[in-house]
């Protein structure tokens, strides 16, 4: 028999079509991809949340139509959540491209035989796509669904797609992620949750709203205790912690989310956008809850018209601590942040206009000067308690905050050249009347106005001798160099020195007799018709303001800075001296970590037996294939009790003796991981090796 050549052509030829055809199919994909991008609008959008120095909240903004979409941290997202939440929904996300064949063909086997649509086989991706763009559900929109997600995989990671649809999920009403959905059921982040908090976070978004616990808790109970069903079937977990989550009660309301620091927390969660929309404040929200508390109270005895407004600033680093806009939202005018209002600071600058004074060799601390009637031009200023004391020292004169004297050294140093220095440090000043160009002498006595904000910048220079700086709102632009030269050192000490010896209000103790020597320089000032009261003053290492008055600018009878303000100024400073008690800790990436792995050696909680990359030996009863152990392993961990142990995501059990001991069933490589009463966590890679003895 003849066998005829084969022609190389005849094969070469088909393969190059085919591969010319795989080739045109995917640049056509890879088009199609490019044209028909998926819309990510919505994962643009977020909740910007503003977050204290620690990282505990303080406020956050809805999103449209007042929505809380917050979006997902999955560092701060109890881990054990997301591996059940990817059991139930999702097993094979990891390995499929956005579909999955497998699931797709199961569900729709399962419609046909119900003979409706009771499965949608869609993948945590199909799900993320449809979130991104809602539409019916359908076959049709299943099939773009599919596409959607497919896109989703090529443009983004695995972790990536999981905390956009953790960001985007419904959870009820106006709540979307898990976190604003933790946060308004349970009252905390989703770090640490309860299995039967995790068994409603995973159920709700199926049917949002005819299980949401606050409205139809009767559905949300028996919705919870299916998944907890199926898990346990699936044996994801045991059956025992299922019937014991079972038991958890459910949620029946909603809590209200933190607003600390209303207005300063929200005017910088207005300025960040973005999905990634977290500002992290110079803010301590320990002390902004102590100073609210004060200022509410001292706002209520002052008159039903009365405000409060406290700032405290870090000196060295400028970093605002504490900003108090307001006596409450419910008063008159509480919506208005008085912290940056322009308001009259009565005597609060004559210490600048002695400092200046120094400063020019005009006077000195000892200079007599003349406290009696005296006209300087056309303009004649009296003293507040309108009693002339003759010839003082500018040091008295200072401490006293008599009128005439200041007037008096204003005049010599000029009042364009005291504005002027003031300007030059970015502090201006505010004529109160249109058709004035300035108010000459009168500043001496707050003839024009100033933000309460840039008082406070000025004392934070006169206690970092002379040396002014912006106030830092957020905790990145604290800095502890730069700065503009307000006056020279040895004249800012100067005037901080005399300071210290203004009489302290009445009901304290004089300064020399202080707790601690912590005596605050401290200037009071009254505006025309008691409309404003301050007190500022500096003491260690702080500068404090306190405004009290009326946000309308209404006149108050009687209510001097002396009197209305400077009470409260002393008790701020006590605060500031109060052991510090930090918040549970919010902030992504750079605070304590629950249900994470941290490092051991981080005065957190930390595994001392069995060590990390250990080898253990225990010694068996018989050669079994499970091992039989004599003697349990006793556990041993740092950390704030008490502390609960796992073995390989499985919680241990307290023993008859009430202790933490373990017998391992295998030889073999185990994960142990403690987590102490505060969340925080530590992990020990440990191997087990099996020591064969006598049977006992």
């Amino acid at each position: 028999m003849k066998f005829s050549p084969v022609n190389p052509d005849s094969l070469i030829r088909p393969l190059v079509k085919t591969l010319i055809g795989v080739m045109g199919f995917q640049v056509v994909i890879a088009a199609a991809n490019l044209i028909f991008p998926p819309d990510m609008s919505r994962a643009q959008t977020a909740s910007a949340v503003a977050l204290d120095r620690n990282g505990a909240w303080l406020r956050a903004l809805p999103v449209d139509n007042g929505r809380w979409r917050i979006r997902a941290d999955l560092d701060r997202t109890d881990s054990s959540f997301i591996h059940r939440l990817l059991r139930v929904e999702d097993e094979r996300f990891y390995f499929h491209p956005g579909v999955d064949a497998t699931s797709i063909v199961r569900a729709l086997l399962s419609n046909i035989h119900a003979g409706t649509i009771i499965s949608g086989g869609s993948t945590i991706t199909m799900q993320t796509a449809r979130l991104l763009s809602p539409h019916p559900r359908d076959y049709g929109n299943k099939l773009i669904e599919a596409l959607r997600a497919v896109q989703l995989e090529m443009r983004y990671s695995k972790r990536e797609i999981l905390a956009l649809y953790l960001t985007l999920a419904p959870y009820g009403g106006n709540l979307e992620g898990v976190r604003a959905a933790s946060l308004s059921y349970f009252g905390h982040e989703p770090e640490s949750l309860t299995l039967g908090e995790q068994a409603l976070l995973i159920s709700l978004p199926q049917a949002p709203e005819a299980r949401r616990p606050d409205r139809r808790p009767a559905n949300a109970l028996k919705a919870r205790n299916l998944i907890l069903k199926r898990m346990a079937d699936a044996n994801i977990i045991g059956a025992s912690q299922a019937n014991e989550a079972m038991n958890e009660p459910i949620v029946t309301s909603r809590f209200v989310f933190p607003t600390l620091a209303w207005h300063t927390a929200g005017r910088l969660a207005r300025e960040v956008k973005g999905l990634q929309a977290t500002v992290v404040t110079s803010i301590d929200a320990n002390l902004q809850t102590r100073l609210e508390a004060m200022a509410a109270a001292t706002a209520k005895d002052q008159g039903p018209n009365s405000s409060v407004a406290i700032i405290v600033v870090d000196i060295k680093t400028r970093g605002v601590r504490a900003s108090v806009g307001g006596g409450g939202l419910e008063r008159p005018g509480g919506w208005m942040d008085m912290t940056r209002a322009i308001r009259s600071p009565g005597s609060a600058l004559k210490p600048f206009i002695y400092g200046f004074a120094f400063e020019d060799g005009v006077v000195a601390p000892d200079t007599r000067l003349m406290d009696a009637p005296t006209r300087f031009g056309d303009y004649q200023p009296e003293d507040f308690d309108r009693v002339f004391h003759g010839e003082v020292s500018a040091k008295e004169a200072l401490i006293n905050s008599l009128n005439v004297p200041a007037v008096a050294v204003l005049n010599r140093i000029g009042p364009e050249a005291f504005q002027g220095r003031l300007e030059a440090v970015n502090v201006p000043l505010f004529v109160p009347k249109s058709g004035l160009k300035e108010s000459g002498l009168a500043l001496a006595l707050g003839g024009e106005g100033i933000r309460l904000s840039d008082v406070a910048l000025l004392y934070a220079a006169l206690g970092d001798h002379g040396l002014a700086r912006p106030l830092a709102y957020r905790l990145a632009d604290e800095k502890t160099t730069g700065g503009q030269r307000l006056m020279r050192p040895e004249a800012a000490d100067r005037v901080i020195s005399i300071l210290r010896e203004t009489p302290p209000p009445e009901g304290r103790l004089p300064g020399p007799l202080m707790k601690n020597a912590n005596r605050p320089a401290f200037k009071t000032g009254t505006s025309y018709g008691y409309r404003d009261a301050l007190a500022v003053g500096v003491a260690g290492g702080y500068a404090v303001l306190v405004w009290t008055g009326r946000p309308d600018g209404g006149t108050r009878a009687d209510q001097t800075g002396r009197e209305a303000s400077a009470p409260l100024l002393f008790d701020v400073f006590d605060q500031l001296q109060a052991p510090s008690r930090v918040p549970q800790s919010i902030a992504p990436g750079n605070a304590p970590k629950g249900l994470r792995m941290m490092s051991g050696d981080t005065g957190k909680a930390s595994i001392l037996f069995p060590p990390n990359k250990a080898t253990v030996y225990v010694e068996v009863k018989d050669a079994a294939q499970k091992l039989n152990v004599v003697w349990p392993l006793k556990l041993s961990a740092r950390g704030v009790r008490p502390v609960q142990w796992y073995v390989d995501g499985q919680p241990l059990k307290l023993d008859e003796n009430g202790e933490w001991s373990w017998s391992p069933p295998t030889e073999g490589f185990f994960e142990l991981s403690v987590i102490d009463a505060e969340g925080h966590e530590d992990r020990s890679h440990v191997r087990v090796k099996a020591i064969r003895g006598e049977t006992r």
